[in-house]
């Protein structure tokens, strides 16, 4: 039997203190571990956005690991909007 896995693209935010803390590097380890692509990004406000795509439940995991982040992170929230599907990045990375 052939099974095709679910691709799924989500945008999150993530806010709390999550910067200056390695946040996105560790977020680009957990994702590339994962198999999955996208990015990472510090924004002006203090929060983290990402986008991530790959297969439904690796996706589903890099989101569950956001709420906790790595040590020296704490989160508040993490809102998650799902995104069409684009096939667009070959890996993960963070971006400026």
């Amino acid at each position: 039997m052939c099974h095709t896995a679910s691709v799924r693209r989500a945008r999150a935010i993530i806010t709390g203190h999550v910067q200056g803390v390695a946040y996105r590097m560790s977020t680009v380890h957990e994702a590339s571990t994962l198999g999955l692509t996208g990015w990472v990004k510090n924004l002006e406000d203090g929060s983290v956005e990402l986008e991530v795509e790959g297969d439904d439940a690796h996706v589903a995991a890099l989101l569950a690991w956001c709420e906790q982040g790595p040590p020296g992170a704490r989160v508040t929230s993490v809102t998650v909007n799902e995104r069409s599907v684009t096939g667009a990045e070959r890996r993960f990375s963070s971006v400026r």
